[in-house]
């Protein structure tokens, strides 16, 4: 193989292990950044959970649903009355738009304030078990049982008694059997947002505290891999200053490593509890809104020709104006205007992705690399934006707080950004070295082998060819298989309803023409799917295919067909059968099946599983169309089940 032969094919390589690597991060963050694989999502109802059937040594349980909720009362355990209750409010999420159901007035509450949440729920024995409690807004006391475990600043009833602060952490309890009580006071005066907008995770103590190292070390991986890569991308651009894409890049990559630290688990607040809140969140709001520009300016820097420099401009105007905003304004001022920062990111994100999809059909040299790693921490952007946004913790419907579950996870897809980026430079470099030596090897290799290049190219011909042909015959096989299982059930190898539609257009066209008569027989499984809900799907599945075969080895005559017409619905055609010769059948049908002694609790016609069957017959004439005639068998079906089932119903002919 020649050497300009190997670069292609490494240059392809390359390629597909960076897809590869780069899907697999993607994933392996997406999916492991919850923490728990196998968590259970039980959801509360008016205030309670039942977890008497969970398995705390297997399984995290989410703490999602309806609490109780304590407008404007700051209650310890002892103090709680249902009478005081305010009504069920969704956990996790805000209590902003939060309606109280005052006799006196109907009001919406705003996002400050103070109010008591309470959750009951029941285990079978007793238990070590945990919390892991997130970041609540802003200040919160949590009971276990009357027992404070946990707490986060000071909360109090008014914005000079509360001081906030973010500080997720974990706390043990002994739960007991029976019910446990979870009471959590909650104030928020520095935040446009208040209330329990994070998931509270319940589990073994082991199983919280290895959820909460490995978020904790995600983050610190993060960082790590971030600042890292920001200060190379930094020191390139110091050795060669006309590349200012690496200075942005590395900016790029230190702002957000920076901010990883006072997200997610809060790293920086659990290395110096006495941080103080309107700072971190000063600092962690600004790292978000001075990435904006940097990413504009590091892209127009790769594509000057693609991005527009007014577009650049007003990203930097809109951040150096916000910045001042944050810089000037406490946290309750600012987070009020943080969704129109956030509809704005979302706005150049959408920009700079139409942009590298018009660079990608032109077939840019290297564009696929970037876009890659853009994509998966634009993704990954938008994720967090919705996460945190107003609307998703306010008034967003619960479709969408599934969905978006899992926030902070921007670093992750900038960090296969950073990765896309650096084997970018690779690339380049490597490509640089090696263009003038390929170049004068593949002259020299021309000149010399000129005859051997040609007679292998003409023997690389006769290969293709050769496959080419091979390709041919199995693709042959293929459609050959696939028409097979176009017109076959799966699951009872019966023909389908599609083979069935085919059949009787043909057969109704030959008794038509022949004037023969045709029958057909409509079965249905009774009460299948209280038999589904009692024994299972593998359980129903099987009863599906024993009850087909039966119906199948019932059939003598080379022309009769069945088919599943759905579900648990079978159907018979029986060409050339009288009436007394189709209801026999029928009849011989019904009987062989009950015969069969499947167990069935839920019927209440039989212990059995039994089947309720309509059969029509004609001879067809010009007048009469095969749907009038299925629809007969359909009503004599009908008529079946409504006397009592487990029976044959003959209706002869249909009217419309």
């Amino acid at each position: 193989m020649t050497l300009v032969k190997m670069h292609q094919v490494g240059k392809v390589a390359i390629s597909k292990v960076l897809l590869c690597i780069s899907l697999l991060l993607f994933i392996l963050f997406f999916t492991g950044c919850s923490g728990q694989s196998a968590a259970l999502r039980l959801k509360a109802q008016d205030g309670k959970m039942d977890l008497t059937r969970v398995t705390f040594t297997k399984d995290i349980i989410q703490l999602n649903g309806e609490w109780e909720l304590y407008w404007n009362r700051l209650l310890e355990p002892d103090e709680i009355d249902p009478k005081l209750m305010t009504g069920y409010i969704t956990v996790p999420g805000s209590w902003n738009k939060y309606k109280t159901e005052d006799k006196t007035e109907d009001k919406t509450i705003s996002g400050f304030g103070y109010a008591t949440y309470r959750l009951n729920f029941n285990i079978d024995v007793n238990e070590k078990l945990a919390l892991k409690i997130p970041r609540l807004h802003t200040a919160y006391k949590l009971w276990m049982n009357g027992k404070l475990i946990a707490s986060a600043g000071t909360v109090g009833k008014t914005i000079d008694t509360t001081i906030s602060q973010y500080l997720p952490q974990v706390a043990f309890f002994e739960a007991k059997q029976g019910n446990n009580e979870i009471v959590v006071q909650v104030s928020n005066f520095h935040h446009r947002s208040g209330g329990i907008l994070e998931r509270i995770n319940l589990g073994s103590e082991e199983q919280i505290l290895r959820l909460r190292y490995n978020r904790l070390a995600n983050d610190v991986l993060l960082f790590g891999c971030l600042i890292y890569m920001g200060l190379y991308h930094l020191s390139l651009f110091f050795f060669r200053k006309k590349d200012t894409s690496a200075f942005y890049f590395g900016m790029f990559c230190i702002l957000v490593g920076f901010r990883t630290l006072l997200v997610g688990e809060c790293l920086l607040i659990y290395l110096f509890p006495r941080f103080s809140w309107e700072i971190a969140h000063k600092l962690m709001t600004l790292t978000y809104y001075f990435v904006v520009p940097f990413v504009l300016m590091f892209f127009l820097s790769v594509f000057p020709t693609y991005f527009h420099k007014r577009m650049v401009r007003i990203a930097q105007l809109l951040a150096a104006i916000f910045g001042l905003l944050i810089l000037f304004t406490p946290a309750r001022v600012f987070t009020v205007v943080n969704p129109t920062y956030q509809i704005w990111s979302i706005i150049a994100i959408a920009y700079i992705l139409i942009i590298l999809i018009k660079i990608n059909i032109r077939e840019e040299k290297v564009s696929w690399l970037i876009s890659i790693g853009a994509s998966a921490f634009f993704l990954t952007s938008i994720n967090d934006i919705v996460f945190v946004s107003t609307w998703m913790n306010d008034v967003g419907p619960m479709f969408f707080r599934s969905l978006f579950r899992i926030g902070n996870l921007s670093s992750a897809g900038m960090l296969i950004f950073t990765f896309a980026n650096s084997l970018l430079l690779a690339k380049k470099f490597s490509d640089s070295l090696e263009k003038e030596e390929i170049a004068m090897q593949k002259l020299t290799e021309i000149n010399t082998n000129l005859d051997k290049i040609v007679l292998h190219r003409t023997e690389e011909l006769v290969d293709s060819n050769e496959k080419i042909k091979q390709q041919q015959t199995e693709l042959e096989k293929v459609n050959t298989k696939l028409q097979e299982l176009s017109t076959v059930d799966p699951l009872t190898k019966l023909w389908n309803r599609r083979k069935f539609d085919e059949f009787i257009y043909v057969e109704w066209e030959r008794c038509l023409k022949h004037q023969y008569p045709i029958a057909v027989l409509f079965i249905d499984i009774d009460f299948f799917k209280g038999y589904n809900d009692y024994y299972g799907h593998l359980a129903g599945d099987e009863c599906l295919t024993k009850i087909g075969q039966t119906i199948r080895g019932s059939l003598s005559s080379f022309t009769d067909m069945v088919a599943r017409y759905g579900g648990e619905e079978f159907i018979v055609l029986l060409p050339e059968k009288e009436k007394e010769e189709a209801i026999s059948i029928a009849n011989g049908l019904r009987k062989r099946i009950e015969d069969l002694q499947i167990p069935h609790k839920q019927s209440s016609v039989s212990s059995f599983v039994t089947v309720s069957i309509g059969v029509t017959y004609t001879t067809p004439n010009d007048n009469q169309e095969s749907e009038d005639f299925f629809k007969a068998a359909d009503i004599a079906l009908y008529q079946a089940k409504a006397v009592g089932r487990n029976q044959v119903k003959f209706l002869y002919e249909y009217s419309g």
